[in-house]
């Protein structure tokens, strides 16, 4: 019994609102929460088998290519059980598409620190001590490179609307400005782990990832085996933020090492290694024009963005994702270049596109609204589109007109534009900024498995993941309230390959998508309860266990003879195309900056959302925080650093890459606002995950600016560009 739902069309029945259990869209604890606070959760190192061996990557220390390796004193030593190398080892982490194999061979080595061969031994110290023993000749080789910084990116991808020249030429008010963001690393807290062990020639692992249905086929494409053989469990991922959309080298490395040795092999990469051989967010540059009229209103943009990778890959940040649909503006320019380097592989880090992009055009209008003399908030609303500016697609929904108006409300945002550093305490200017926010907003292709026992007990089954997000928790309630359940009455069972498969936990689609799946899995089965009353599904009731219609209360297990399955699948259609569809939101911060040191500290910050039905606003509020929090990082500290001699990573841990901490986050207070989006998926809900980044740097950079009257273009702003600006 299944029930497909391709989506064609909006959605308007609004059938959530009509349940009885009243558990959706309530701040429900998470019901995993008990086991990952006392420890008991267990994430992908910790389900450890009897006799695992332990496995250490040895890593390249130069560019180049492998001509020779010297490992005799690593065999000599005792407990050492193999040494893995060759070209069946990955060399870049894999991206986490559909159609994207990941890449191997080792021997070619792209990036310092690529992993060039793994060894196994009994304990991890052997396998370490042994692993250090290991010398390479490295040959130089034709290869990209290693400072992106000439930007000589002979790859476009553009589009161009009207004369963007002539607006810009026309214009009362023109801004162009060129704008730099850093590398940045997902900064998990867990990091990617493995443990692999084969049953004849079927292979389970165990290991940290976000998109099990794709890694799955990754895996399997590089081991050179059929798909149906392998089985991913990752019931608990300790974060991701994009670095764990595709398989990583320690997956691979463990699967080859577990079959060579006839044990299961555990690998656990060291936070320098989930640096080195990870995804990080590509550095950008970004020029940013801007055209207006004495009022304000835009008449011309352009955003070209400059980013990296290394060669092979298909991947580049989507820096201006979001730029042709948030403002008017009837002449446009938008291009990114991509140019090739011998650095880390480049990938999806926590809201890819939008978190740099938003932030520097959001930062630009700023500018334009002060050269305008315009109060920031009344320039956005200005420039707020009928429809999608670059077609005739009109908006499923727009809120971010609502998201500034009320976000300014709640900031208590003084709109009398106060000019720069005009308010003082002692050492301290303070100033005020915001910025919009806005994020894409994607369906992806799901599948769930509900089953209805007669006991009045439901378990859920899928192979979405949750990283940390609250899928267990949002999956719980949806179930409990199509089923008029008990949310202790519903168990989720998440992040194993045998489950159906889930959209996966990316580019915030995971609940709307594996959450529209459950819906219809739930639907269904109220389907099969309503027939057995002689009743339609739509004048059903269902709540504490007992199913109501004309005038009866029945209990499920009167009803239920059997246990009942469904499968609920949803799957992207027309709406995707037909409407516009994105998130919205607005951030405001209070910043202090010491006129001595140049330190900018954040006084406080208010983010508004928009995002759709909101399924739990306890873990959507938290998402928001996170989001904010990524926020002060990237404006203020974090950067990955390359030496532009190898191109490799200076500051590969978190002693030497700034991530906020307690005293660098004030409290931060979220507005979730109520809305309906039709065209989303049946329940109307849209992503939120990666909303609460996308802008909330610029928020602080324009508060600097408006404390100080110092405009930093190259982020992070540490204090030494501060206080350069300062000095001027």
């Amino acid at each position: 019994m299944n029930l497909h739902h391709k989506m064609d069309e909006a959605d308007r029945r609004n059938r959530l609102d009509d349940m009885a259990q009243g558990v959706l869209s309530t701040p429900m604890d998470r019901p995993e929460g008990p086991l990952k606070v006392s420890g008991t959760a267990t994430y992908a190192h910790e389900a450890q088998p009897e006799g695992m061996l332990h496995g250490v990557f040895v890593r390249a220390p130069r560019l180049g290519r492998v001509v020779e390796k010297d490992d005799a004193a690593a065999r000599e030593m005792a407990g050492v059980e193999a040494i893995i190398s060759g070209d069946r080892l990955l060399r870049n982490p894999a991206q986490g598409t559909a159609n994207e194999a990941p890449i191997q061979g080792a021997t070619e080595v792209h990036y310092v620190g690529q992993p060039v061969a793994l060894v196994v031994a009994d304990t991890f110290e052997t396998a370490r001590a042994a692993a250090q023993s290991i010398s390479f000749e490295i040959a130089d080789a034709d290869r990209a490179p290693t400072d992106p910084r000439n930007y000589d990116s002979p790859e476009d991808e553009q589009s161009s609307m009207g004369d963007l020249e002539k607006a810009m030429k026309e214009a009362a008010i023109s801004i162009d400005q060129t704008y730099t963001t850093p590398s940045h690393n997902s900064a998990a807290m867990e990091p990617h782990a493995s443990i692999a062990h084969w049953d004849g020639e079927k292979l389970t692992l165990r290991g940290s990832y976000q998109m099990l249905k794709y890694n799955r086929n990754e895996l399997a494409d590089a081991l050179g085996v059929d798909p149906e053989n392998v089985r991913i469990v990752a019931p608990y991922v300790g974060g991701g933020f994009g670095s764990k959309l595709g398989i990583a080298p320690e997956a691979v490395a463990a699967a080859l090492a577990a079959k060579e040795t006839g044990r299961p092999v555990g690998v656990a990469m060291t936070r320098q290694q989930v640096f080195e051989s990870t995804m990080r967010r590509s550095e950008t540059k970004q020029r940013i024009r801007l055209a207006a009229d004495a009022n304000g209103r835009l008449s011309g943009i352009g955003h070209d963005a400059w980013v990296s990778n290394l060669p092979d890959e298909d991947y580049f940040e989507p820096v201006t994702q979001a730029t042709p649909f948030t403002y008017r503006g009837e002449n446009r320019m938008i291009g990114t270049h991509v140019t090739r380097v011998s650095r880390t592989c480049a990938g999806s880090v926590r809201a890819p596109g939008e978190a740099v992009g938003v932030t520097c055009f959001e930062i630009a209008m700023d500018e334009l609204a002060n050269a305008a003399g315009i109060d920031p908030v009344e320039l956005r609303r200005r420039n707020i589109a009928e429809q999608d500016p670059t077609g005739d697609q009109p908006y499923s929904s727009n809120k971010l007109d609502a998201t500034l108006t009320s976000g300014a409300a709640a900031f208590g945002w003084d709109n009398s534009c106060p000019a720069p550093s005009s308010r003082r305490e002692g050492e301290w200017l303070i100033g005020q900024g915001m910025a919009s926010a806005v994020r894409v907003n994607t369906l992806m292709g799901s599948k769930a498995r509900v089953t209805l026992d007669p006991d009045g007990t439901a378990t859920v089954e899928t192979d979405m993941t949750d990283i940390g997000t609250g899928t267990y928790a949002i999956l719980t309630q949806l179930t409990a309230e199509m089923l008029g359940l008990k949310p202790s009455a519903v168990e989720v069972r998440l992040g194993d390959t045998d489950h159906p498969p889930g959209a996966g936990s990316g580019g915030s689609w995971g609940a709307a998508s594996a959450g529209s799946s459950v819906f219809l899995a739930c639907q269904s089965l109220r389907g099969h309860i309503a027939k057995a009353l002689g009743t339609d599904e739509k004048d059903l009731t269902l709540k504490d266990g007992q199913a109501i219609a004309d005038n009866r209360s029945v209990p499920l297990s009167e009803i239920l003879d059997a246990p009942l399955e469904s499968i609920g699948e949803i799957e992207p259609g027309d709406t995707g195309d037909d409407v516009r569809q994105a998130t919205w939101g607005a951030y405001f911060s209070e910043v202090a900056v010491n006129a001595v040191t140049g330190e900018t500290r954040v006084r406080r910050m208010h983010g508004t959302f928009a995002a759709g039905r909101i399924l739990n606003p306890k873990t959507a509020r938290s998402q928001c925080l996170g989001g904010m929090t990524f926020g002060i990082g990237m404006a203020l500290t974090e950067e990955l650093m390359h030496d532009p001699r190898d191109g490799r990573i200076v500051n590969r841990d978190f002693a030497e890459y700034h991530l906020p901490v307690n005293a660098d986050v004030p409290q931060l207070t979220v507005e979730l606002l109520e809305e309906r989006d039709p065209w989303a998926n049946p329940m109307q809900a849209k992503g939120i995950g990666e909303l609460g980044i996308c802008g909330a740097a610029a928020a602080i950079l324009n508060g600097i600016y408006n404390a100080t009257g110092v405009r930093v273009r190259d982020l992070p702003a540490t204090l030494d560009k501060v206080l350069a600006g300062l000095d001027d």
